[in-house]
């Protein structure tokens, strides 16, 4: 779907900023068209196009950035009949974020690209930074010599966004160890202080005397984490070239011991170990600890009734080094990708979404997501895969992404029993066999029979 939008200034020097802006109408954003225009003398007019409102956003918060430093400068340099603080802006109210009135999104500050980053490495942490326009934006700014994805979720935002990116299936901490000369993190988390805590445990993480440069754009500041003096200079012209404030702290080492805390948790909102859901946070701080008897919550945390013991179905997981998180996974709802051959191979996965994108292959026809919120990601990964997904649930789904299915798809719920046993027995069912998925799908209805009812599509009962 194409987006549009038009704003109007009328100035007594329109005519000079719009000199000023008319050599800049190039391919800025490979994702958006802009025009530049003045009419009856006083009247600049920027018209822009894109393919989705995230590149608008982008592009739109580029030129009315644009035009008002062109208009300060005139005003510097002694030239009347201003804008008058900033109309052009005005104007875009409830369309383009505003800093002050939303302190999470980002907004084009003044500067162009310098080319001066070529050499460093961007880590991009998190679907958010994705889609509130965070990478496309620093991606024009800093035009960083290559620019690494890691996590699920954010490997989804950066396929459906189109931006020139590689993507690394290993943490935050582990892509930045290995990962010679200059490098920094984006990151965009749910709010300010979480998206500085989150920093802290990536730098906690990574070796001695190694330090972490992060971009956070939820609060618009540059960390400097534990930093040495190339990083401290490094960050500073980040800082000065993104519009970012700039703020020195130091991490404490990662804690050892069977403990584990998950920080900058909201109460009510869900908390997650290896994807799976373990219960809800009452407190802002959840503690766990881990024992000859597996994890079991200490503090913070409502436990969900089976969702530590599917935890610990799981094998033995290392709590120290666990993904855990807290909230939802992803905010916007998914995109629709292309549609997969109808013949071929079914992947299992069981109560562990995030194993998704290591499961399927070229000959995937279809996914068999086992448990409530394993089929709510699964469903939503492969919206933008195009691959159908048969989930198999028991209702306590968590909320933790917008409904999305892509075609083909069926979800059923298990009637009085649970949903591990009912997946379990449908995984069996021409394992590693190539079959068409219309007809697998038949088979599976007809194995469970009476023992489930069809939620989606809509208006199906089994």
């Amino acid at each position: 779907m194409r987006h549009s939008a038009v704003f109007t200034c009328r100035s007594d020097r329109a005519g000079e900023i719009y000199r000023a802006l008319a050599p800049e109408t190039g391919g800025m954003f490979p994702r958006s068209e802009v025009k530049v225009a003045l009419e009856d003398g006083d009247l600049l007019v920027i018209s822009a196009a894109a393919e989705d409102l995230s590149a608008l956003r982008a592009a739109l918060n580029l030129w009315l950035r644009l035009v008002s430093v062109a208009d300060e400068m005139l005003e510097l340099t002694g030239k009347a009949g201003g804008l008058g603080a900033g109309a052009c802006i005005r104007r875009a109210e409830g369309m383009i974020p505003d800093p002050e009135k939303e302190p999470g999104r980002m907004t084009r500050p003044e500067g162009r690209k310098t080319g001066q980053f070529g050499d460093a490495v961007m880590v991009v942490h998190g679907p958010e930074a994705f889609d509130r326009g965070d990478v496309a934006l620093l991606l024009d700014l800093l035009a960083p010599g290559g620019t690494v994805v890691a996590g699920v979720m954010a490997r989804t935002a950066a396929e459906e966004s189109g931006l020139p990116v590689t993507f690394d299936g290993g943490t935050p901490s582990s892509v930045i160890a290995r990962t010679g000369g200059r490098v920094f993190l984006v990151n965009h988390g749910k709010t300010p202080e979480s998206g500085r805590i989150f920093g802290e445990m990536v730098a906690s993480r990574l070796p001695a005397g190694r330090s972490l440069v992060q971009l956070e754009c939820s609060s618009r500041i540059v960390y400097t984490w534990n930093g040495s003096d190339r990083d401290r200079e490094f960050a500073r012209l980040l800082a000065g070239v993104a519009g970012f404030s700039l703020e020195e702290v130091t991490s404490g080492p990662q804690k050892e011991g069977p403990e584990r805390e998950i920080r900058g948790c909201i109460s009510g909102e869900a908390v997650l170990v290896e994807g799976l859901v373990i219960g809800t946070a009452t407190a802002d701080t959840v503690v766990l600890r881990q024992g000859p008897g597996g994890i079991r919550a200490v503090s913070g945390l409502r436990p969900k009734p089976h969702g530590l013991e599917k935890l610990g179905r799981l094998g033995k997981v290392d709590l120290s080094t666990a993904w855990c998180k807290s909230g939802r996974i992803r905010g916007p709802p998914p995109r629709a990708g292309k549609s997969v051959p109808a013949t071929g191979r079914v992947v299992v996965i069981d109560h562990r979404g995030h194993d998704l994108y290591r499961s399927v292959a070229p000959d995937t026809c279809g996914v068999l997501a086992i448990g409530d919120d394993t089929t709510s990601v699964c469903g939503h990964i492969c919206s933008h895969l195009g691959i159908p997904v048969f989930g198999v649930v028991d209702g306590d789904m968590d909320g933790l992404l917008p409904a999305g299915f892509p075609p083909g798809s069926v979800v059923v719920e298990v009637l009085g029993g649970r949903d591990d046993e009912a997946g379990r027995e449908l995984a069996e069912l021409d394992r590693e066999t190539p079959v068409t998925w219309g007809d697998w799908v038949a088979r599976a209805l007809a194995a469970l029979g009476t023992r489930c009812r069809v939620i989606h599509p809509p208006g199906k009962d089994g």
